[in-house]
């Protein structure tokens, strides 16, 4: 893998750099900001670990979108961050407009990129970075669902007493309040989840961790940033390795589930052309039905972002 672009250089955009660094598979990594010396800095400062911890990954920031030139894959973090008593939504309008911006930009300079979308509302900015982008939904995506059943998984390892290691789990739906949580799915060592723990506990886990950001944001005053980062780096080694992962993430529906033309997360094959398949889980009516309403939330957002003027 040559180059990796990561679209916004504060928290959470850094930290995608950093992991990936510390991968040692990239030759290049371009980390872009407004704040072109908060880029610069943070790109040296990752540069200047690598004799520390091993790894050759060149790092360079910078507020210049001509440096990101043929770029293999494009991850935008950029917008604002939630604050304590903000809903996603309330984000969409400012943020449209950074995505927007910065995706427009990134295809100036690279024909046919990889995106991973990472900025909040998740859902509705993939959306706007597809439309902008004019690029192959299979090729622009968000990244949701690993860090939902990341939350997920850390809960119920805390709850068990066992290695986060051992649990596997699949989350679907929105990004956020909305989002579906399948524990008929949920394993620890291949030992179904409902084996080890009583219900009570189980649906406990599952309300934390739909606010599970909220719960962050409560607690530092802004959204987080080392899973979320962690996170897309995962996807970017997936790709990257061509290495057909298993992962939720958000990808446009086309007729799966009974839903098309939204963005939701479901189970996706991440290879070297991005979302190589959709796998279509065989759904109970009331998991559907879930499914069904949290893509209805997902679709309102997507007509706000519609109807601004700067769409």
């Amino acid at each position: 893998m040559n180059k990796v672009t990561v679209i916004g250089a504060g928290n959470v955009g850094a930290t995608v750099a950093n992991v990936l660094a510390h991968k040692d598979f990239i030759k290049e990594i371009v980390l872009v900001d407004i704040k072109g010396d908060l880029a610069q800095g943070k790109a040296l400062d990752s540069w200047q670990q690598a004799p520390i911890d091993y790894y050759s990954t060149r790092l360079i920031g910078t507020d210049d979108y001509s440096k990101t030139k043929d770029s293999d894959i494009v991850v935008i973090t950029a917008g604002l961050p939630r604050k304590p008593g903000m809903s996603r939504d309330d984000l969409i309008s400012t943020n449209a407009g950074i995505v927007n911006s910065v995706t427009a930009s990134v295809v100036k300079y690279s024909s046919n990129p990889i995106i991973i979308v990472v900025s909040n509302p998740l859902d509705v900015m993939t959306y706007a970075a597809y439309k902008v982008s004019g690029i192959s939904d299979h090729r622009v995506f968000g990244m949701a669902g690993i860090l939902d059943t990341a939350r997920y998984r850390a809960f119920l390892a805390e709850a068990l007493d066992v290695s986060p290691k051992d649990i596997q789990a699949i989350l679907m739906g929105g990004h956020g309040d909305s989002m579906v949580p399948l524990p008929r799915f949920t394993t620890v060592s291949g030992i179904p989840v409902t084996e080890l723990i009583e219900e009570s506990k189980l649906n406990a886990i599952v309300d934390r961790t739909k606010v599970g950001g909220g719960e962050l944001v409560k607690l530092m005053g802004t959204s987080a940033w080392y899973a979320p980062g962690a996170a897309a780096a995962q996807m970017v080694e997936a790709i990257a390795k061509d290495e057909k992962r298993i992962f939720p993430c958000c990808a446009r529906l086309n007729g799966q589930y009974g839903l098309n033309d939204v963005f939701v997360g479901v189970p996706v094959k991440l290879g070297q052309n991005g979302i190589e398949q959709i796998l279509e889980l065989k759904l109970s009516d009331s998991e559907k039905q879930l499914l069904h309403q949290s893509a209805a939330e997902v679709k309102v957002t997507m007509e706000v972002y519609d109807k601004l003027p700067a769409a």
